[in-house]
C-alpha cells in the first residue's frame, strides 16, 4: 500500500499551473490527493494527472468565518485520510493546511513559499500577514523558500528557524520542462505567419514581456523606459516592445499616461494572454521583466530555456536565474533610467548581446530541468519519511 500525500493550493489554477506533471509523477511513489477550492481547473487536474482531487472552499482574502470554515473542513479531511504528508502551496492553503495538519497530528507538514505578497504590505495589514506567516511556520514541520533570497527574507525577518527551512534543488518549485521550452518548438513558418500577423520586420530588435500588466511587474518603468529608447533610436534601429499578459484594472490599476503610450505607441505590441507562449518567445530578442517581488519566476526560466537573455530587476528569484553579465543583465527595481540602459546596450553592443543569448539556454537547462527539481523532492519526501519510521 502506497503512502498517501496530500497537496494542497488555495486555488485549483495553483494545483494545475504551478504544479504541472508533478502530481503525476509523485503518483508513482505515493497515493497522491490535491485539494483545492472548487473550480473547472480542480477537474483538469483529476483528468490530466490522473490523481484523486477534493474540493474545500478557500478565500485568498482575510475572511475570518470562511477561514475557520475552511480549517475545519480541511481537519476533517486529514483525520479521515491519514496522509503521512501534507504538503502545501501559496498563503491562504499554508496557514489553512499547516494548522490542520498540525491539529490532525500528521506527522510531516511541509509548506512551499513561493513569493510574500506581504512584501509590499504595510501598517496594520503587514502585522496581521506577518502573524499568519509566523504560525503557518510554527504549525510546519519543514518550510521550502523556492529561492535563496526567500529563505533569507524568511531568517531576517524571524518567521521561523533556520534548521525548519531548506531550498529544494537551486530553487523553483516545479523546475522547467525545457524540451517543451525550447526554440526548436517554433517553425520558422509559424514565426513568419506570427510577426506578419503583429507587424513585426526582421530587422526589427524586439523586447518581450510575459505576466500581468500591473504596477507590481514594474510595467510603468517598462513603458517609459521602451519609450526614451524607442523616441531616441538610431533610423536603423528599430525597437519593438511586444506585452504578453492580461491587464488587472481592478487589482493593480496603471496611470492613464502609461495606457494611452500602450494604446498609442505603433512599436507597442499588446496581444493580451497567451496561452501559448512560446511563439512570442520566439519571434523575440531579450526578455525585460522588472517585477518588484517574486518567489521563483517561471518565465524567466521560461525564456532564457528559449534561448533569450534577460533583463531583470534585482529581486531574489530573478537575481538567482539571471547571472548579470552571463546570460542577462540585472538592474535596480523601480528603475526606469537603469532599464532604459539595459535595454538600449542589448542592441548596440552585439558581441555583448551574442554572449548572453550564447550562455540562456544552457544556464537554464544545467540548473533548473524539472526532472532534477522532481527527484529532488521525492528524495525528500522518503528521507522525511524513513525519519518518522514509514516506508515509501
Amino acid at each position: 500500500m502506497k503512502t498517501k500525500l496530500i497537496r494542497i493550493t488555495t486555488i485549483p489554477l495553483s494545483l494545475k499551473l504551478l504544479l504541472k506533471g508533478q502530481h503525476r509523477f509523485m503518483s508513482k511513489h505515493f497515493e497522491v490527493i490535491g485539494v483545492s477550492s472548487p473550480g473547472k481547473e480542480l477537474d483538469e487536474v483529476k483528468n490530466d494527472e490522473e490523481i484523486e482531487v477534493i474540493s474545500i472552499d478557500m478565500s485568498r482574502q482575510i475572511t475570518p468565518i470562511k477561514d475557520i470554515k475552511a480549517l475545519w473542513s480541511t481537519y476533517q479531511l486529514l483525520k479521515r485520510e491519514k496522509p503521512q504528508i501534507v504538503h502545501t502551496h501559496t498563503p491562504k492553503a499554508g496557514i489553512v493546511g499547516m494548522l490542520a495538519a498540525k491539529l490532525a497530528g500528521v506527522p510531516n507538514r511541509l509548506h512551499t513559499v513561493a513569493g510574500l505578497p506581504l512584501m509590499e504590505a504595510t501598517g496594520v495589514k503587514r502585522k496581521i500577514l506577518d502573524f499568519v506567516e509566523k504560525l503557518t511556520y510554527s504549525s510546519a514541520t519543514r518550510v521550502y523558500p523556492n529561492s535563496k533570497g526567500l529563505y533569507e527574507y524568511i531568517l531576517q525577518n524571524n518567521y521561523t528557524d533556520r534548521k525548519k527551512l531548506k531550498v529544494i534543488g537551486n530553487g523553483s518549485s516545479n523546475g522547467i520542462d525545457t524540451s517543451f521550452f525550447s526554440p526548436e518548438q517554433v517553425t520558422e513558418a509559424q514565426k513568419s505567419l506570427l510577426k506578419k500577423e503583429l507587424n513585426i520586420e526582421d530587422t526589427d530588435f524586439v523586447f518581450v514581456f510575459v505576466g500581468r500588466l500591473v504596477g507590481d511587474k514594474g510595467i510603468n518603468e517598462l513603458i517609459t523606459a521602451f519609450s526614451f529608447v524607442n523616441k531616441t533610436k538610431n533610423t536603423q534601429h528599430r525597437f519593438k516592445l511586444l506585452l504578453v499578459g492580461p491587464l488587472e484594472q481592478e487589482l493593480d490599476p496603471l496611470p492613464a499616461a502609461i495606457l494611452k503610450e500602450i494604446k498609442n505607441n505603433p512599436d507597442i505590441i499588446d496581444v493580451g494572454f497567451q496561452k501559448d507562449v512560446r511563439p512570442y518567445f520566439a519571434i523575440s530578442d531579450v526578455l525585460v521583466f522588472p517585477s518588484y517581488r517574486e518567489g521563483f519566476p517561471n518565465v524567466v526560466m521560461q525564456a532564457g530555456a528559449m534561448g533569450l537573455p534577460g533583463i531583470v530587476s534585482d529581486i531574489n528569484g530573478c537575481n538567482e536565474i539571471i547571472i548579470d553579465g552571463q546570460n542577462g543583465v540585472i538592474v535596480p527595481v523601480k528603475n526606469s533610467e537603469k532599464l532604459s540602459e539595459a535595454m538600449e546596450k542589448m542592441k548596440s553592443d552585439t558581441e555583448y548581446y551574442q554572449k548572453l543569448k550564447m550562455n540562456a539556454r544552457q544556464m537554464i537547462a544545467s540548473r533548473y530541468e524539472q526532472s532534477v527539481i522532481w527527484n529532488a523532492l521525492l528524495s525528500e519526501y522518503k528521507k522525511l519519511i524513513k525519519e518518522k519510521d514509514y516506508r515509501v
